[in-house]
């Protein structure tokens, strides 16, 4: 297949610039550009792109993308505008490389055991960087398991997963993670209704007994954890729940929540009755959910709630009565829902509708001070007119998703039918930034292919930089060489920072684990990661030193009965002790501490059949429990490549029989 073109052939002015960015080597010359330009059919566009987006070995690359990893349970670290892939963020899924769940993290994976059962892996689905003042700040990361209802806690100082909750109350979200403008919580919407703690019940019961939920799980910055004692959940109606955004500056203090299925359909395609996607898409409109968090957290700390499964919930009748929750028709099916960067108005786009529909938040505060209401839905709770809350709809194409802004008065909508991104203008104070008229459909970008959500840099704070949109496409499809039938997805870099129709795709980048879904995208001068660990020996899912940690000259086996103590310490090139023996049926606690300070020097520590594989980051310690329960002996040795002598960095474990 012969491959699209974009753009004129080999312009000499971006040659030049090649050229001139390029080091200079002895006999190349802009000839040699020239021909190897040709041998490859590269346009002048693609030339172009490649002067944007190449980072040399050495160049720092300017934007971060954090990225859920879907299935695999993971988070993806991305750079831009390279899209070189950093690293990956082990969270709900054992990963070898990392350790995690091989001796290490393994307290952290049991925190989401489900009803006591192993669960180990996770759909990750919606990252949320931590927030002050509405911006990005850095320190932080929260990752919902859309599968099991879990949400995951990452400290940005060393990229790891440090706790993991899970919802008592339901088995699925959607609408997480997100935070609050100061992180003051981190919001997690359920999925797909059930009775509260996922209790039986039949279908027959949906409406009386079914319920979606809302969970504000409080984060203790001090700590860097998630405090369950100071969380609490709201009850909904059995809609289902789909994504949520936070208000900011004038919409601080409330939360807006989509949802579906406002026929409340129950499917039974095999009793040849309609299937949820026929049931759960009659209705012209489904409901935005307008939440007053900060009256519901009053609510909750006057102790007006009830335990659910252990878990404090705020009723719905409360929340009626307390006026902690307003409906506004939406269009139906939708799927995003976008604060804008001042807070003033909110995007949603349904999944069948062409148009995003832009609600005011001043509006919908002057339509609740005066009961502007056009009903009450089916459980009481009342229905803000739609015309008193509505400030525009925009035609933006066919499968509208999700929306992200930038900072000149443009906001960008993912268009899954269309294989494209739109961007249009904003209206009231963003208006000056663009030259077209307010609320306006300004171009189209193709995408490939079906694209879900998009990300711009920093696209969803108070303060959008805007200099780079990425398309987190579903469908590679002839891109890239076809691994097999499982193909890969395929995240598009697009430039942004000109006006109008000027919006090109730069770069396509293919993402062969998982399915991706949401990403954030922060400056990467925000970050300030440690290259080392503060101090030798310390434990990294405290972030504390560790008393007990192997030091230097401290090295020993200890025996209290059928105990065995290891204390061992990891420098290049040898473990010290590299003779360990233990008796079968010993219960063996080994704590091993990398001694090293040089940035890079990491350990790893592998002991064949026992399922054990660390790896130790320069002053880290980590302890592994295990029973010794399989004689033999046993090489040990650093699974990192860490030295010339890495393979001379090992030892024996021996496990003497039973008598």
């Amino acid at each position: 297949m012969k491959r699209r073109r974009r753009g004129t052939w080999i312009g000499l002015g971006v040659v030049a610039s090649l050229a001139a960015l390029s080091t200079t080597v002895a006999g190349q010359s802009l000839s040699d550009v020239q021909k190897v330009a040709k041998e490859r059919g590269l346009s002048t566009a693609d030339l172009l792109a490649a002067a944007k987006t190449y980072t040399p070995s050495g160049m720092i690359d300017e934007y971060l993308i954090f990225s859920s990893g879907g299935h695999s349970g993971q988070v993806f670290v991305i750079g831009v505008p390279s899209m070189r892939l950093l690293r990956t963020i082990a969270v709900f899924t054992p990963e070898s490389w990392q350790g995690w769940g091989y001796g290490t993290g393994n307290e952290i994976l049991e925190q989401g055991l489900v009803n006591g059962k192993a669960n180990l892996w996770g759909d990750t689905h919606h990252p949320a960087l931590s927030e002050t003042n509405g911006d990005y700040d850095g320190q932080w990361l929260f990752i919902n398991d859309k599968a099991n209802a879990r949400v995951a806690v990452i400290d940005l100082r060393d990229f790891e997963t440090k706790q993991i909750v899970k919802n008592p109350l339901t088995l699925s979200d959607h609408g997480g993670a997100f935070v609050t403008p100061n992180t003051e919580y981190v919001i997690e919407g359920g999925q797909y209704a059930t009775p509260l703690g996922s209790t039986f019940d039949t279908m027959d019961n949906y409406q009386e007994n079914f319920r979606g939920s809302v969970t504000f799980w409080k984060f203790d910055r001090k700590k860097g954890r998630i405090d369950k004692e100071r969380s609490f959940a709201m009850e909904l109606p059995p809609y289902w729940h789909d994504i949520a955004d936070a208000g900011k500056l004038v919409s601080d203090g409330w939360i807006f929540l989509n949802s579906l299925n406002s026929e409340m359909a129950t499917g039974g395609i095999q009793d040849k009755k309609p299937p949820f996607e026929a049931g759960a898409s009659r209705n012209t409109t489904d409901y935005l959910h307008i939440i007053d968090w900060r009256k519901a957290e009053q609510v909750y700390k006057a102790g007006k709630v009830e335990m659910v499964e252990g878990f404090p919930v705020i009723t719905l009748e409360t929340a009626i009565a307390e006026g902690l929750m307003y409906l506004t028709p939406e269009p139906r099916s939708p799927h995003g829902v976008d604060v804008a960067p001042k807070g003033d108005f909110i995007v949603v786009s349904g999944k069948l509708d062409p148009h995003v529909t832009v609600y005011n938040f001043n509006k919908i505060q002057k339509a609740i001070a005066n009961k502007t209401f056009s009903g009450k839905d089916p459980y009481g709770i009342p229905i803000l007119d739609f015309d008193a809350v509505v400030e525009a709809q925009v035609e933006v194409g066919l499968g509208p998703l999700h929306t992200q802004f930038g900072p000149d008065g443009y906001a960008y909508t993912s268009l899954f039918l269309d294989s494209a991104v739109a961007r249009w203008t904003l209206g009231g104070s963003y208006g000056a930034g663009t030259p077209e008229p307010d609320w306006t459909l300004v171009t189209k970008t193709p995408v490939h292919y079906n694209v879900g959500h998009i990300g711009v840099a920093e696209g969803d704070t108070v303060a959008p930089d805007g200099k780079y949109l990425v398309s987190f496409n579903k469908w590679s499809v002839d891109r890239f060489f076809h691994p097999g039938p499982l193909l890969p997805q395929n995240f598009q870099l697009i430039d942004i920072s000109g006006k109008g129709t000027n919006m090109p795709v730069l770069y396509d980048m293919p993402i062969g684990m998982g399915e991706p879904h949401y990403a954030q995208i922060i400056k990467a001068d925000k970050l300030h990661p440690w290259s080392v660990y503060p101090e030798i020996g310390w434990d990294p899912v405290a972030q504390q030193m560790d008393p007990m940690a192997p030091k230097p000259r401290m090295e020993r086996v200890e025996r209290n009965g059928s105990t065995v103590e290891v204390y061992m310490t990891a420098v290049r090139s040898h473990f010290n002790p590299e003779h360990v023996t233990v008796k079968e049926g010993d219960h063996v606690i080994w704590r091993i501490t990398n001694i090293e300070r040089a940035v890079d020097a990491t350990h790893g520590f592998a002991l064949p059949q026992y399922n054990i594989n660390l790896s130790l980051e320069p002053g880290e310690t980590a302890t592994i429990e295990f029973v010794a329960d399989r004689a033999g002996t046993f090489p040990f040795y650093c699974s990192e490549f860490c030295s010339a002598l890495h393979l001379e960095m090992m030892g024996y474990f021996m496990v003497e029989p039973r008598d």
